[in-house]
Protein backbone atom coordinates (compact mmCIF):
# COMPACT_ATOMS: atom_id res chain seq x y z
CA UNK A 1 0.00 0.00 0.00
CA UNK A 2 1.31 3.46 -0.91
CA UNK A 3 -0.27 6.88 -1.14
CA UNK A 4 2.13 7.85 -3.95
CA UNK A 5 3.11 5.57 -6.81
CA UNK A 6 5.85 6.67 -9.18
CA UNK A 7 5.77 4.84 -12.48
CA UNK A 8 6.60 4.86 -16.18
CA UNK A 9 6.91 2.58 -19.20
CA UNK A 10 10.55 1.99 -20.07
CA UNK A 11 11.59 1.26 -23.65
CA UNK A 12 13.16 -2.03 -22.51
CA UNK A 13 13.79 -3.75 -19.21
CA UNK A 14 17.52 -2.97 -19.37
CA UNK A 15 16.77 0.78 -19.26
CA UNK A 16 15.75 1.78 -15.72
CA UNK A 17 13.76 4.95 -15.04
CA UNK A 18 16.45 7.42 -14.00
CA UNK A 19 14.09 10.39 -13.60
CA UNK A 20 11.74 8.50 -11.27
CA UNK A 21 14.63 7.64 -9.00
CA UNK A 22 15.46 11.34 -8.70
CA UNK A 23 11.83 12.10 -7.80
CA UNK A 24 11.75 9.32 -5.20
CA UNK A 25 15.08 10.36 -3.68
CA UNK A 26 13.77 13.90 -3.19
CA UNK A 27 10.36 13.15 -1.68
CA UNK A 28 11.64 14.01 1.79
CA UNK A 29 9.14 13.21 4.55
CA UNK A 30 6.77 11.68 1.97
CA UNK A 31 9.18 8.93 0.98
CA UNK A 32 7.79 6.33 3.43
CA UNK A 33 4.38 6.86 1.84
CA UNK A 34 5.63 6.23 -1.71
CA UNK A 35 6.78 3.40 -3.93
CA UNK A 36 8.42 3.15 -7.35
CA UNK A 37 7.07 0.61 -9.87
CA UNK A 38 8.48 0.25 -13.39
CA UNK A 39 7.08 -1.39 -16.49
CA UNK A 40 8.02 -1.54 -20.16
CA UNK A 41 6.09 -0.69 -23.31
CA UNK A 42 5.63 -4.36 -24.23
CA UNK A 43 3.42 -5.09 -21.22
CA UNK A 44 -0.37 -4.99 -21.53
CA UNK A 45 -2.05 -1.81 -20.19
CA UNK A 46 -4.66 -3.77 -18.22
CA UNK A 47 -1.96 -5.80 -16.47
CA UNK A 48 -0.01 -2.64 -15.64
CA UNK A 49 -3.16 -0.99 -14.32
CA UNK A 50 -3.90 -3.96 -12.09
CA UNK A 51 -0.47 -3.76 -10.49
CA UNK A 52 -0.69 0.00 -10.03
CA UNK A 53 -4.10 -0.11 -8.37
CA UNK A 54 -3.00 -2.95 -6.09
CA UNK A 55 -1.13 -0.27 -4.13
CA UNK A 56 -4.41 1.63 -3.60
CA UNK A 57 -2.69 4.94 -4.41
CA UNK A 58 -4.04 8.43 -3.94
CA UNK A 59 -1.50 9.87 -6.39
CA UNK A 60 0.18 8.33 -9.42
CA UNK A 61 3.16 10.18 -10.87
CA UNK A 62 3.81 9.14 -14.47
CA UNK A 63 6.93 9.84 -16.55
CA UNK A 64 6.03 10.47 -20.22
CA UNK A 65 8.62 10.24 -22.97
CA UNK A 66 8.60 10.07 -26.75
CA UNK A 67 8.93 6.26 -26.71
CA UNK A 68 6.00 5.64 -24.34
CA UNK A 69 3.57 8.47 -25.15
CA UNK A 70 1.07 6.33 -27.06
CA UNK A 71 0.99 3.50 -24.54
CA UNK A 72 0.90 5.95 -21.63
CA UNK A 73 -2.10 7.75 -23.16
CA UNK A 74 -4.03 4.46 -23.34
CA UNK A 75 -3.03 3.53 -19.81
CA UNK A 76 -4.10 6.86 -18.27
CA UNK A 77 -7.43 6.65 -20.10
CA UNK A 78 -8.04 3.18 -18.62
CA UNK A 79 -6.99 4.36 -15.16
CA UNK A 80 -9.43 7.24 -15.22
CA UNK A 81 -12.24 4.88 -16.25
CA UNK A 82 -11.58 2.48 -13.37
CA UNK A 83 -10.45 4.90 -10.62
CA UNK A 84 -11.33 8.47 -11.59
CA UNK A 85 -10.58 9.63 -8.04
CA UNK A 86 -6.86 8.80 -8.27
CA UNK A 87 -4.86 11.98 -8.88
CA UNK A 88 -2.61 11.64 -11.93
CA UNK A 89 0.47 13.87 -12.17
CA UNK A 90 2.40 13.78 -15.43
CA UNK A 91 5.97 14.86 -16.03
CA UNK A 92 8.78 14.36 -18.51
CA UNK A 93 9.92 15.97 -21.76
CA UNK A 94 6.97 14.75 -23.84
CA UNK A 95 4.40 16.65 -21.75
CA UNK A 96 6.52 19.66 -20.77
CA UNK A 97 5.70 21.49 -24.02
CA UNK A 98 2.47 21.98 -25.97
CA UNK A 99 0.72 20.40 -23.00
CA UNK A 100 -2.76 21.76 -23.71
CA UNK A 101 -2.99 19.99 -27.08
CA UNK A 102 -2.29 16.46 -25.86
CA UNK A 103 -5.02 13.92 -25.01
CA UNK A 104 -2.92 12.46 -22.19
CA UNK A 105 -2.63 15.88 -20.59
CA UNK A 106 -6.37 16.48 -20.84
CA UNK A 107 -6.98 13.17 -19.05
CA UNK A 108 -4.51 13.91 -16.25
CA UNK A 109 -5.06 16.11 -13.19
CA UNK A 110 -1.72 17.94 -13.18
CA UNK A 111 1.28 18.35 -15.45
CA UNK A 112 4.65 19.42 -14.07
CA UNK A 113 6.75 20.96 -16.84
CA UNK A 114 10.53 20.89 -16.63
CA UNK A 115 12.78 19.35 -13.98
CA UNK A 116 10.37 18.15 -11.31
CA UNK A 117 12.90 16.77 -8.80
CA UNK A 118 11.70 19.12 -6.04
CA UNK A 119 8.39 20.35 -7.44
CA UNK A 120 6.82 16.87 -7.49
CA UNK A 121 7.24 16.49 -3.73
CA UNK A 122 5.83 19.97 -3.21
CA UNK A 123 2.72 19.23 -5.30
CA UNK A 124 2.16 15.85 -3.64
CA UNK A 125 2.39 17.37 -0.18
CA UNK A 126 -0.19 20.01 -1.08
CA UNK A 127 -2.62 17.42 -2.49
CA UNK A 128 -2.30 15.07 0.50
CA UNK A 129 -2.77 18.01 2.88
CA UNK A 130 -6.02 18.96 1.17
CA UNK A 131 -4.53 22.03 -0.57
CA UNK A 132 -4.44 20.97 -4.23
CA UNK A 133 -2.83 23.41 -6.67
CA UNK A 134 -5.23 25.76 -8.41
CA UNK A 135 -3.55 25.41 -11.80
CA UNK A 136 -3.35 22.21 -13.79
CA UNK A 137 -0.10 23.03 -15.61
CA UNK A 138 2.74 23.74 -13.20
CA UNK A 139 6.13 25.06 -14.30
CA UNK A 140 9.02 23.74 -12.20
CA UNK A 141 11.91 26.04 -11.45
CA UNK A 142 15.37 24.77 -12.37
CA UNK A 143 16.57 23.05 -9.19
CA UNK A 144 19.93 23.84 -7.67
CA UNK A 145 22.01 20.66 -7.89
CA UNK A 146 23.37 21.26 -4.39
CA UNK A 147 19.82 20.90 -3.03
CA UNK A 148 19.11 17.60 -4.72
CA UNK A 149 19.46 14.22 -3.07
CA UNK A 150 21.32 11.95 -5.48
CA UNK A 151 19.39 8.78 -6.39
CA UNK A 152 22.11 6.21 -6.99
CA UNK A 153 21.48 4.21 -3.82
CA UNK A 154 18.04 3.42 -5.28
CA UNK A 155 19.56 1.15 -7.91
CA UNK A 156 18.86 -2.34 -6.62
CA UNK A 157 21.24 -5.29 -6.74
CA UNK A 158 19.15 -6.62 -9.63
CA UNK A 159 19.56 -3.27 -11.46
CA UNK A 160 23.32 -3.42 -10.96
CA UNK A 161 23.52 -7.00 -12.22
CA UNK A 162 21.21 -6.74 -15.23
CA UNK A 163 20.60 -3.16 -16.33
CA UNK A 164 22.39 -0.13 -17.75
CA UNK A 165 22.90 2.35 -14.91
CA UNK A 166 22.27 5.95 -15.89
CA UNK A 167 24.27 8.65 -14.13
CA UNK A 168 24.77 12.38 -14.64
CA UNK A 169 27.50 14.76 -13.57
CA UNK A 170 25.81 17.77 -15.17
CA UNK A 171 22.60 19.01 -16.71
CA UNK A 172 22.04 21.40 -19.55
CA UNK A 173 23.84 22.26 -22.76
CA UNK A 174 25.60 25.46 -23.87
CA UNK A 175 24.63 24.96 -27.51
CA UNK A 176 21.44 25.97 -29.28
CA UNK A 177 20.92 23.19 -31.85
CA UNK A 178 17.34 23.66 -32.92
CA UNK A 179 16.40 19.97 -33.22
CA UNK A 180 17.32 19.21 -29.59
CA UNK A 181 15.42 19.85 -26.35
CA UNK A 182 18.72 20.37 -24.57
CA UNK A 183 19.07 23.63 -26.51
CA UNK A 184 16.36 25.00 -24.19
CA UNK A 185 18.21 23.88 -21.07
CA UNK A 186 20.74 26.62 -20.38
CA UNK A 187 22.94 27.09 -18.39
CA UNK A 188 24.97 23.93 -17.77
CA UNK A 189 24.84 22.97 -14.09
CA UNK A 190 27.33 20.62 -12.43
CA UNK A 191 26.52 18.15 -9.70
CA UNK A 192 28.69 18.74 -6.60
CA UNK A 193 31.72 16.75 -7.69
CA UNK A 194 32.68 15.32 -4.30
CA UNK A 195 29.17 14.01 -3.64
CA UNK A 196 28.86 12.64 -7.15
CA UNK A 197 32.15 10.74 -7.02
CA UNK A 198 31.26 9.34 -3.60
CA UNK A 199 28.00 8.01 -5.07
CA UNK A 200 29.87 6.50 -8.03
CA UNK A 201 32.37 4.88 -5.65
CA UNK A 202 29.51 3.27 -3.77
CA UNK A 203 27.94 1.99 -7.00
CA UNK A 204 31.20 0.48 -8.21
CA UNK A 205 31.86 -1.12 -4.83
CA UNK A 206 28.42 -2.74 -5.08
CA UNK A 207 29.45 -4.34 -8.36
CA UNK A 208 28.31 -1.86 -11.03
CA UNK A 209 30.06 -2.52 -14.34
CA UNK A 210 28.17 -0.37 -16.86
CA UNK A 211 27.64 3.36 -16.33
CA UNK A 212 26.00 5.52 -18.98
CA UNK A 213 26.59 9.23 -18.45
CA UNK A 214 23.61 11.18 -19.79
CA UNK A 215 25.38 14.57 -19.67
CA UNK A 216 24.79 16.28 -23.00
CA UNK A 217 28.35 17.65 -23.14
CA UNK A 218 30.54 15.60 -20.84
CA UNK A 219 33.80 17.19 -22.07
CA UNK A 220 32.61 20.79 -21.88
CA UNK A 221 34.44 21.40 -18.60
CA UNK A 222 37.86 19.74 -19.00
CA UNK A 223 38.67 20.06 -15.30
CA UNK A 224 35.53 18.19 -14.21
CA UNK A 225 35.63 15.57 -16.96
CA UNK A 226 39.32 14.93 -16.24
CA UNK A 227 38.56 14.46 -12.56
CA UNK A 228 35.76 11.97 -13.34
CA UNK A 229 37.90 9.99 -15.78
CA UNK A 230 40.81 9.94 -13.30
CA UNK A 231 38.41 8.59 -10.67
CA UNK A 232 37.05 5.92 -13.01
CA UNK A 233 40.56 4.89 -13.98
CA UNK A 234 41.52 4.56 -10.32
CA UNK A 235 38.58 2.18 -9.80
CA UNK A 236 38.79 0.39 -13.13
CA UNK A 237 38.49 -3.40 -13.25
CA UNK A 238 38.33 -5.63 -16.35
CA UNK A 239 34.84 -5.69 -17.83
CA UNK A 240 33.86 -2.16 -16.80
CA UNK A 241 32.22 -0.05 -19.51
CA UNK A 242 31.56 3.71 -19.42
CA UNK A 243 29.56 5.69 -22.00
CA UNK A 244 29.82 9.46 -22.55
CA UNK A 245 28.29 12.00 -24.94
CA UNK A 246 31.14 14.18 -26.19
CA UNK A 247 31.46 17.45 -28.08
CA UNK A 248 33.49 16.20 -31.05
CA UNK A 249 35.67 19.28 -31.60
CA UNK A 250 36.87 19.54 -27.98
CA UNK A 251 39.55 17.10 -26.87
CA UNK A 252 42.31 18.89 -24.94
CA UNK A 253 45.59 17.21 -24.12
CA UNK A 254 44.54 16.61 -20.51
CA UNK A 255 41.70 14.37 -21.69
CA UNK A 256 43.76 12.70 -24.38
CA UNK A 257 46.32 11.55 -21.84
CA UNK A 258 43.73 10.01 -19.51
CA UNK A 259 41.64 8.19 -22.10
CA UNK A 260 44.71 6.53 -23.59
CA UNK A 261 45.13 4.57 -20.35
CA UNK A 262 41.81 2.73 -20.66
CA UNK A 263 41.89 -0.68 -22.37
CA UNK A 264 40.04 -1.29 -25.66
CA UNK A 265 36.28 -1.41 -25.35
CA UNK A 266 36.05 0.09 -21.86
CA UNK A 267 35.05 3.60 -22.97
CA UNK A 268 32.44 4.61 -25.53
CA UNK A 269 32.20 8.16 -26.87
CA UNK A 270 28.99 9.21 -28.59
CA UNK A 271 29.90 12.14 -30.82
CA UNK A 272 27.09 14.15 -32.35
CA UNK A 273 28.17 15.47 -35.74
CA UNK A 274 24.68 15.54 -37.33
CA UNK A 275 25.82 17.26 -40.54
CA UNK A 276 29.08 18.12 -42.29
CA UNK A 277 27.35 20.87 -44.26
CA UNK A 278 28.29 24.26 -42.70
CA UNK A 279 25.27 25.97 -44.29
CA UNK A 280 22.95 23.45 -42.65
CA UNK A 281 24.80 23.92 -39.37
CA UNK A 282 24.21 27.66 -39.56
CA UNK A 283 20.50 27.13 -40.28
CA UNK A 284 19.99 24.98 -37.19
CA UNK A 285 22.33 27.01 -34.94
CA UNK A 286 24.89 24.23 -34.60
CA UNK A 287 28.44 25.48 -34.22
CA UNK A 288 31.40 23.13 -34.64
CA UNK A 289 34.92 23.20 -35.99
CA UNK A 290 35.02 20.50 -38.65
CA UNK A 291 38.80 20.45 -38.90
CA UNK A 292 39.23 19.89 -35.17
CA UNK A 293 36.42 17.35 -35.25
CA UNK A 294 38.24 15.30 -37.86
CA UNK A 295 41.56 15.61 -36.06
CA UNK A 296 39.99 14.39 -32.83
CA UNK A 297 38.27 11.41 -34.44
CA UNK A 298 41.52 10.39 -36.13
CA UNK A 299 43.35 10.65 -32.81
CA UNK A 300 40.72 8.53 -31.04
CA UNK A 301 40.71 5.89 -33.77
CA UNK A 302 44.48 5.66 -34.15
CA UNK A 303 45.72 6.17 -30.59
CA UNK A 304 43.05 4.84 -28.22
CA UNK A 305 40.83 1.82 -27.72
CA UNK A 306 37.70 3.95 -27.39
CA UNK A 307 34.56 2.71 -29.09
CA UNK A 308 33.31 5.62 -31.24
CA UNK A 309 29.60 6.04 -31.93
CA UNK A 310 29.02 8.98 -34.31
CA UNK A 311 25.65 10.53 -35.20
CA UNK A 312 24.33 11.96 -38.48
CA UNK A 313 20.78 13.18 -39.13
CA UNK A 314 18.70 12.73 -42.27
CA UNK A 315 16.18 15.44 -43.18
CA UNK A 316 17.67 18.61 -41.70
CA UNK A 317 16.52 21.86 -43.36
CA UNK A 318 18.84 22.77 -46.24
CA UNK A 319 20.40 19.28 -46.44
CA UNK A 320 20.12 17.69 -49.88
CA UNK A 321 20.61 13.98 -50.36
CA UNK A 322 23.87 14.85 -52.13
CA UNK A 323 25.23 16.85 -49.21
CA UNK A 324 24.15 14.17 -46.74
CA UNK A 325 25.89 11.58 -48.90
CA UNK A 326 29.08 13.64 -48.94
CA UNK A 327 28.95 13.92 -45.14
CA UNK A 328 28.32 10.22 -44.72
CA UNK A 329 31.28 9.35 -46.96
CA UNK A 330 33.45 11.80 -45.05
CA UNK A 331 32.49 10.17 -41.78
CA UNK A 332 33.07 6.64 -43.10
CA UNK A 333 36.63 7.69 -44.01
CA UNK A 334 37.20 8.64 -40.35
CA UNK A 335 36.33 5.04 -39.36
CA UNK A 336 34.10 5.35 -36.29
CA UNK A 337 32.95 1.98 -35.05
CA UNK A 338 29.30 2.92 -35.46
CA UNK A 339 27.48 5.59 -37.46
CA UNK A 340 24.01 6.22 -36.13
CA UNK A 341 21.95 7.50 -39.07
CA UNK A 342 19.04 9.19 -37.34
CA UNK A 343 15.86 10.51 -38.95
CA UNK A 344 15.06 14.11 -37.97
CA UNK A 345 12.36 14.34 -35.29
CA UNK A 346 10.29 17.40 -34.46
CA UNK A 347 10.35 17.15 -30.68
CA UNK A 348 7.75 19.20 -28.84
CA UNK A 349 9.05 22.65 -27.95
CA UNK A 350 12.16 22.61 -30.17
CA UNK A 351 12.91 25.65 -32.38
CA UNK A 352 13.25 23.43 -35.47
CA UNK A 353 9.58 24.28 -36.02
CA UNK A 354 10.54 27.69 -37.42
CA UNK A 355 11.74 25.97 -40.60
CA UNK A 356 8.39 24.30 -41.34
CA UNK A 357 7.28 26.95 -43.82
CA UNK A 358 10.49 27.93 -45.64
CA UNK A 359 11.67 24.33 -46.06
CA UNK A 360 8.23 22.70 -46.35
CA UNK A 361 8.96 20.34 -43.49
CA UNK A 362 6.27 17.65 -43.06
CA UNK A 363 6.43 15.43 -39.97
CA UNK A 364 4.43 12.49 -38.70
CA UNK A 365 1.89 13.70 -36.11
CA UNK A 366 2.53 10.57 -34.01
CA UNK A 367 5.59 9.78 -31.86
CA UNK A 368 8.47 9.79 -32.63
CA UNK A 369 7.44 12.68 -34.95
CA UNK A 370 9.87 11.80 -37.73
CA UNK A 371 10.25 13.85 -40.90
CA UNK A 372 8.21 12.51 -43.84
CA UNK A 373 9.35 14.91 -46.54
CA UNK A 374 10.66 18.42 -47.08
CA UNK A 375 11.45 20.86 -49.85
CA UNK A 376 14.60 19.00 -50.91
CA UNK A 377 13.71 15.35 -50.22
CA UNK A 378 10.31 14.02 -51.27
CA UNK A 379 8.46 11.22 -49.47
CA UNK A 380 9.65 8.28 -51.66
CA UNK A 381 13.28 9.34 -51.31
CA UNK A 382 12.86 9.88 -47.56
CA UNK A 383 11.52 6.34 -47.32
CA UNK A 384 14.60 5.03 -49.10
CA UNK A 385 16.80 6.94 -46.64
CA UNK A 386 14.78 5.60 -43.72
CA UNK A 387 15.48 2.07 -44.93
CA UNK A 388 19.13 3.00 -45.49
CA UNK A 389 19.33 4.00 -41.80
CA UNK A 390 17.73 0.76 -40.62
CA UNK A 391 19.85 -1.49 -42.82
CA UNK A 392 23.02 0.38 -41.90
CA UNK A 393 22.27 -0.46 -38.29
CA UNK A 394 21.81 -4.13 -39.19
CA UNK A 395 24.95 -4.39 -41.33
CA UNK A 396 27.25 -1.47 -40.56
CA UNK A 397 26.72 -1.01 -36.83
CA UNK A 398 25.93 -4.50 -35.62
CA UNK A 399 29.55 -5.67 -35.78
CA UNK A 400 28.41 -8.75 -37.70
CA UNK A 401 29.95 -7.73 -41.06
CA UNK A 402 33.11 -5.83 -40.21
CA UNK A 403 35.36 -7.67 -42.66
CA UNK A 404 32.95 -7.70 -45.58
CA UNK A 405 31.38 -4.24 -45.25
CA UNK A 406 34.31 -2.38 -46.92
CA UNK A 407 34.08 -4.77 -49.88
CA UNK A 408 30.80 -3.14 -50.82
CA UNK A 409 32.45 0.08 -51.96
CA UNK A 410 35.67 -1.25 -53.46
CA UNK A 411 34.39 -0.34 -56.94
CA UNK A 412 33.04 3.13 -56.13
CA UNK A 413 34.28 6.26 -54.41
CA UNK A 414 31.07 6.62 -52.42
CA UNK A 415 30.14 4.27 -49.56
CA UNK A 416 26.78 6.04 -49.40
CA UNK A 417 25.97 5.33 -53.04
CA UNK A 418 27.02 1.70 -52.71
CA UNK A 419 25.05 1.09 -49.53
CA UNK A 420 21.93 2.83 -50.87
CA UNK A 421 21.94 0.45 -53.86
CA UNK A 422 22.27 -2.53 -51.48
CA UNK A 423 19.49 -1.09 -49.32
CA UNK A 424 17.13 -0.77 -52.28
CA UNK A 425 17.96 -4.33 -53.38
CA UNK A 426 17.49 -5.79 -49.91
CA UNK A 427 14.07 -4.16 -49.56
CA UNK A 428 13.06 -5.53 -52.96
CA UNK A 429 14.07 -9.01 -51.79
CA UNK A 430 12.48 -8.94 -48.33
CA UNK A 431 9.83 -6.21 -48.32
CA UNK A 432 10.68 -5.41 -44.70
CA UNK A 433 13.18 -3.65 -42.46
CA UNK A 434 12.77 -5.79 -39.35
CA UNK A 435 12.62 -9.45 -38.32
CA UNK A 436 15.28 -10.50 -40.83
CA UNK A 437 17.15 -13.42 -39.30
CA UNK A 438 20.92 -12.98 -39.21
CA UNK A 439 21.46 -16.19 -41.19
CA UNK A 440 19.16 -14.98 -43.96
CA UNK A 441 20.71 -11.52 -43.93
CA UNK A 442 24.19 -13.06 -44.28
CA UNK A 443 23.08 -15.20 -47.22
CA UNK A 444 21.48 -12.21 -48.98
CA UNK A 445 24.60 -10.17 -48.26
CA UNK A 446 26.78 -12.85 -49.87
CA UNK A 447 24.50 -13.07 -52.88
CA UNK A 448 24.54 -9.31 -53.42
CA UNK A 449 28.32 -8.98 -53.10
CA UNK A 450 29.00 -11.82 -55.49
CA UNK A 451 26.31 -11.09 -58.09
CA UNK A 452 25.32 -7.42 -58.07
CA UNK A 453 28.73 -6.17 -56.93
CA UNK A 454 30.50 -8.88 -58.99
CA UNK A 455 33.09 -9.72 -56.35
CA UNK A 456 35.03 -12.99 -56.27
CA UNK A 457 32.87 -15.52 -54.35
CA UNK A 458 35.94 -17.20 -52.84
CA UNK A 459 37.35 -13.94 -51.45
CA UNK A 460 33.94 -12.87 -50.14
CA UNK A 461 33.26 -16.28 -48.58
CA UNK A 462 36.57 -16.27 -46.70
CA UNK A 463 35.95 -12.82 -45.24
CA UNK A 464 32.29 -13.47 -44.50
CA UNK A 465 33.24 -16.59 -42.58
CA UNK A 466 35.68 -14.42 -40.60
CA UNK A 467 32.73 -12.19 -39.74
CA UNK A 468 30.54 -15.14 -38.86
CA UNK A 469 33.20 -16.61 -36.58
CA UNK A 470 33.89 -13.36 -34.70
CA UNK A 471 31.70 -14.17 -31.65
CA UNK A 472 33.29 -17.63 -31.46
CA UNK A 473 31.06 -19.66 -33.79
CA UNK A 474 32.73 -22.76 -35.19
CA UNK A 475 30.17 -23.99 -37.75
CA UNK A 476 30.24 -23.04 -41.43
CA UNK A 477 27.01 -21.80 -43.09
CA UNK A 478 25.94 -24.08 -45.91
CA UNK A 479 25.82 -21.33 -48.53
CA UNK A 480 29.53 -20.60 -47.95
CA UNK A 481 30.87 -24.17 -48.05
CA UNK A 482 31.11 -24.51 -51.87
CA UNK A 483 33.30 -21.39 -52.04
CA UNK A 484 35.84 -22.22 -49.33
CA UNK A 485 39.08 -24.24 -49.65
CA UNK A 486 38.88 -27.66 -48.04
CA UNK A 487 39.73 -27.50 -44.34
CA UNK A 488 39.55 -23.69 -44.22
CA UNK A 489 39.55 -22.35 -40.63
CA UNK A 490 38.79 -18.66 -40.08
CA UNK A 491 41.43 -16.80 -38.09
CA UNK A 492 38.80 -15.20 -35.92
CA UNK A 493 37.69 -18.51 -34.52
CA UNK A 494 41.06 -18.34 -32.78
CA UNK A 495 40.70 -14.64 -32.00
CA UNK A 496 41.46 -12.81 -28.78
CA UNK A 497 39.30 -14.31 -26.00
CA UNK A 498 38.05 -10.83 -25.09
CA UNK A 499 35.88 -11.00 -28.22
CA UNK A 500 34.02 -13.94 -26.70
CA UNK A 501 33.91 -12.45 -23.24
CA UNK A 502 30.57 -11.47 -21.77
CA UNK A 503 32.30 -8.83 -19.66
CA UNK A 504 31.83 -6.10 -22.29
CA UNK A 505 28.57 -5.24 -24.08
CA UNK A 506 28.14 -7.71 -26.95
CA UNK A 507 27.81 -5.11 -29.70
CA UNK A 508 30.90 -3.13 -28.70
CA UNK A 509 33.03 -6.25 -28.21
CA UNK A 510 32.52 -7.19 -31.87
CA UNK A 511 34.24 -3.98 -32.94
CA UNK A 512 37.43 -4.45 -30.93
CA UNK A 513 39.33 -5.87 -33.88
CA UNK A 514 37.45 -4.04 -36.62
CA UNK A 515 39.26 -3.13 -39.86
Amino acid sequence: MADIVLTTLNAKYIHPAFGLRYLFANLGHLQPRATLVEFDINQRPVDILERLLAHNPKIIGFGVYIWNARAATDLIALLKRIRPGVTVILGGPEVSFESEDQPICRAADYIICGEADLKFAEVCAAILDGRPPAQKIIQAELPDFSRLALPYHLYSDDDIANRILYVEASRGCPFTCEFCLSSLDIPVRQAPLENFLAAMDHLLQRGARQLKFVDRTFNLNARVSSAILEFLWSRYQPGMFFHFEMVPDRLPESLREIIQRFPPGSLQFEVGIQSFNPEVGALIQRRQDYQKLEENLRFLRENTGIHIHADLIVGLPGETVESFAAGFDRLVALRPHEIQVGILKKLRGTPIARHDGPWQMVYSPEPPYEILQNKLIDFPLMQRLRRFARYWDLVGNSGNFRQTLPLLWTQTASPFEAFLKWSDWLYDQTGRTDSIALSRLAELWFRYLTTNARLDPRAVAAKLLEDYATPGRSDIPGFLEPHLPEGFVPARSRANPVLRSKALPKRQSKHLQSP
